[in-house]
C-alpha cells in the first residue's frame, strides 16, 4: 500500500515520515513554501530520538502522480475548512485499470472535528475516520515535529459512520510498525466526538495562549459543560474522560525537541502562521449548530468561534488577547442568553 498524505503539515509529516522510516512507501502533498522546501531538502521531522531527514515525493496535486494505484491510500490531514477542496481534487484523479479515485480508493479522514467523514462520503464510497491524538507542530517550512514518546500518537480507525473491515485492519497494523497504537474500533465517531470535546479548549489557547492560568482552566471547563449538554440533548454517545484515560495511559509523553515550553495546538498554529483561516467552525462552530439544532444555548462556544475567525481574518497574534478580557467577555455573553434559553428552530 502506497500512502499519498494530503496535507504533510504537523500531522500528515509526522505520520508520514513515521510511516516512510518504517519502510513504507509514501507520497507528500503540500503547497507553497513547505512543498518547495520538501522537493528541495526532503522532510525534515524532529522526534525525542532526533531528527531525521526523508527525501519522499512531494507533489502540489494529482495531475504531477499520473493515474494512481489501486492499492493506494489517500490520507487527508488538511484542516477540514481545506478538506472539501482536497476531496475534490483527488476524488476525480484516475486510478489505473479505471474508474476515479472516489469510486476505487480508500479515502482515511485524520483530522479534528467530526465534519470531514460526511464531506468525504458525498463524493467518495470507502470514507474512514481516525480520532487523532498526536503531539505535533508545524515548525518551519520542510520541517515538522513530533513531541510524543514513547508512541508518537494514539489514532483510533473505523470506516465512516461505522464499522470496520480488512483495509482498515492492513492500515493499523502498517501504522503500529511506525510508533503509533491504531486501534480498530466499530464506533470511531464517539472517539471523535470525545476528542472534539477537549478541541474546543483549541479557540481559548489561539486567543489568548496555552492554558497555563488557573482563569484559562476554569473557562475552558465551563466551554466543555456546554458542549457536553449539548451532545447529550442531541443523543449523541461519546467516550468518557475515563474511558479516554484509560486508553492513553502513561502511552504518549510530551517532551518538547527542543527542550522550549508547549507550543499551543492546531488552532494556535494557524494563527501563529498567518495562514488567515481556522477550524473553529469546525470545533466551537459544531457545537453551536448542534445547540440550534437541539435548543440548547451556547454563547461561550458561539463566542470563541466568533473570535477565533475574528483573529484569524485580521491575522492577529497568535495568544493575543489577555485571558482576563477573554474571561470578561465570556461572563458578558452568558449573560445576553435570554431567560429560558435558546428556542427549538421550527
Amino acid at each position: 500500500m502506497r500512502y499519498i498524505i494530503i496535507g504533510a503539515g504537523a500531522v500528515g509529516g509526522a505520520v508520514g515520515g513515521r510511516l516512510a522510516e518504517a519502510g513504507h512507501e509514501v507520497v507528500l502533498v503540500a503547497r507553497g513554501a513547505h512543498l518547495t522546501a520538501l522537493r528541495a531538502g526532503g522532510l525534515r521531522l524532529v522526534t525525542p530520538e532526533g531528527p531525521r531527514v526523508h527525501r519522499l515525493p512531494a507533489v502540489a496535486g494529482p495531475a504531477e502522480l499520473g493515474e494512481l494505484r489501486p492499492d493506494d491510500v489517500l490520507v487527508l490531514t488538511v484542516k477540514t475548512q481545506d478538506g472539501e477542496a482536497a476531496l475534490g481534487d483527488w476524488g476525480a484523479a484516475p486510478v489505473a485499470g479505471g474508474g476515479s479515485a472516489a469510486e476505487r480508493l480508500p479515502v482515511v479522514c485524520a483530522q479534528n472535528g467530526v465534519e470531514s467523514g460526511r464531506l468525504a462520503l458525498r463524493r467518495f464510497r470507502r470514507v474512514y475516520g481516525v480520532c487523532v491524538w498526536l503531539p505535533a507542530t508545524f515548525v518551519e517550512p520542510g520541517t515538522v515535529a513530533a513531541a510524543g514518546t514513547p508512541l508518537t500518537g494514539i489514532l483510533h480507525l473505523g470506516r465512516y459512520p461505522d464499522g470496520t473491515d480488512d483495509t482498515l485492519r492492513r492500515i493499523a497494523a502498517d501504522l503500529e510498525t511506525a510508533h503509533f497504537e491504531a486501534p480498530v474500533v466499530p464506533d470511531v465517531a464517539r472517539w471523535q466526538y470525545a476528542k472534539l470535546l477537549g478541541n474546543l479548549a483549541n479557540a481559548i489557547e489561539a486567543v489568548s495562549g496555552v492554558l497555563t492560568s488557573e482563569a484559562g482552566r476554569e473557562l475552558f471547563t465551563r466551554v466543555r459543560a456546554e458542549g457536553t449538554a449539548v451532545l447529550d440533548a442531541a443523543g449523541i454517545a461519546y467516550a468518557g474522560e475515563e474511558e479516554q484515560a484509560a486508553a492513553r495511559g502513561d502511552k504518549i509523553t510530551f517532551k518538547p525537541f527542543d527542550g522550549s515550553p508547549r507550543r499551543g495546538g492546531s488552532s494556535w498554529q494557524s494563527l501563529d502562521r498567518g495562514t488567515g483561516t481556522i477550524e473553529a467552525d469546525y470545533l466551537n462552530g459544531e457545537i453551536a449548530l448542534l445547540g440550534r439544532l437541539h435548543g440548547v444555548p451556547t454563547p461561550l462556544n458561539d463566542l470563541l468561534q466568533r473570535l477565533a475567525n475574528t483573529f484569524a481574518r485580521e491575522r492577529r497574534p497568535a495568544g493575543s488577547m489577555p485571558v482576563t478580557e477573554l474571561v470578561r467577555r465570556a461572563d458578558e455573553a452568558v449573560a445576553s442568553v435570554p431567560e429560558g434559553g435558546a428556542a427549538r428552530p421550527r
